[in-house]
């Protein structure tokens, strides 16, 4: 099994490379995702994403927190079953406000600095997702579980 220093650094390497997560969210029993624009904390216990509050996943999120995203690396190839590494995060959403949303922001757009605009309109909520457990997997099949908090 893997060292806990060698998956954060796993962890620090897909975060940073990749822009886009997958959210799943859920209404009345039935499955809904999005594609959503994502930076995490620097200890990997939270992730973060913007969202207008018009939308489904806002409504999903403030009727049922729970939350789960996916984060890979893949190219749409066959060397994907061998190589990619995906990431679902696992936990529970809610929108930021107050002194922790503009700290979150600055982290939010020094990755994302051409979501200003959108960050910064009063229909735009920043969400945080606390997460609980993240799975690691890799060459397809090995998955490893990783408590984050109780």
């Amino acid at each position: 099994m893997k060292e806990l220093k060698t998956i954060k650094k796993d962890l620090k390497g897909l975060f940073e490379s990749q822009p886009l997560a997958v959210l799943a969210t859920q209404s009345d029993g039935q499955p809904y995702t999005s594609l959503v624009a994502f930076a995490s904390s620097k200890d990997f216990k939270e992730l973060y994403f913007a969202t207008t509050r018009a939308t489904r996943k806002y409504a999903n999120l403030m009727a049922n927190p729970g939350a789960a995203l996916l984060m890979d690396n893949r190219s749409n190839k066959p060397s994907d079953f061998r190589r990619a590494m995906a990431v679902t995060a696992l936990g529970r959403a809610q929108e930021l406000s107050g002194d922790k949303a503009k700290r979150v922001a600055k982290l939010y757009l020094a990755k994302h600095p051409q979501l200003e605009e959108f960050l910064t309109s009063p229909t735009c909520a920043l969400v945080s997702v606390q997460v609980r457990t993240y799975y690691l997997v890799t060459r397809f099949q090995d998955v490893i579980e990783v408590q984050v908090a109780p």
